[in-house]
């Protein structure tokens, strides 16, 4: 399938433009999106795909958050389990409902990839990917998700903690490290929605996306941006937090500086 980024970029414009720019959150998502895309180009890149595909990671990460932007309108959070899967409402929005038509269309006018396109939609802020999944849809699956994972830490950085989990800063900071999150995290995997408690313990799962960073050069493009580094220096109010964070935070540093140099 030809990709024209030109043709996508314009239905991407088009689509956010019935949403409030006002709204933090919308702007965030958008700036995340236009990052995302560019990311699954460079991920793709390394992997030696051809141009076409390359082409078509980038329209995946573009397609990927759509869901957001109407979560964010009908909920003004980010948070899936006290709303909506968006990741489900994005293959809504795009490949429609009995009662609505999708918009798919607009950004590819041939329906060859749409499988690949609504699975990669569907799966990519899914836990883990299902086995049964055919090797070239994993392929795109994980190129987007270890995009997306990418610009999460970024995001983390440059945006506020009510913009992204709609609890202040001193929430945030006076937040209480869960006890099975820090196990999981020392078990180097990312971390189940249902055992996330605490502002802290969603910090954390952030941090445990570096963990399942499938391709090289996407833990390179994370230690090189330097956003990991970044998250791991808040500071936290209670004194055990603060010290198991801390704590923490040298653990995977070092794992990170090792898996780098094999």
């Amino acid at each position: 399938m030809h990709v024209d980024r030109t043709l996508a970029r314009d239905a991407f414009e088009a689509y956010v433009s019935g949403y409030d720019a006002r709204n933090p959150r919308i702007a965030l998502k958008v700036e995340h999106t236009i990052r995302v895309a560019e990311l699954c180009d460079e991920i793709a890149r390394s992997l030696g795909l051809s141009p076409e595909e390359i082409d078509l990671a980038w329209l995946v990460g573009l397609l990927h958050d759509v869901g957001r932007f109407e979560q964010v309108r009908r909920y003004n959070s980010f948070n899936d389990r006290a709303t909506v899967s968006h990741a489900a409402l994005g293959v809504e929005v795009l490949f429609g409902t009995r009662a609505q038509e999708g918009i798919i269309r607009n950004f590819a006018p041939s329906p060859d990839e749409d499988g690949l396109i609504r699975r990669s939609v569907a799966l990519h802020s899914e836990l883990r990917l299902p086995d049964s999944l055919e090797e070239r849809d994993r392929t795109f699956c994980n190129i987007l998700r270890d995009a997306d994972k990418i610009d999460i830490l970024k995001v983390n950085c440059i945006n506020t903690s009510e913009e992204i989990y709609g609890v202040s800063n001193r929430e945030m900071a006076e937040s209480i490290l869960s006890d099975e999150v820090e196990r999981v995290f020392y078990e180097h995997r990312c971390i189940p929605r249902d055992i996330k408690s605490s502002p802290i313990d969603l910090v954390v799962g952030h941090i445990c996306f570096a963990y399942e960073l499938v391709y090289p050069i996407s833990l390179e493009i994370v230690l090189k941006q330097g956003h990991l580094q970044q998250i791991l220096d808040r500071r936290f109010e209670d004194p055990d937090t603060d010290k198991r964070f801390r704590r923490m935070g040298q653990h995977i540093r070092m794992w990170a500086c090792e898996k780098v140099r094999l």
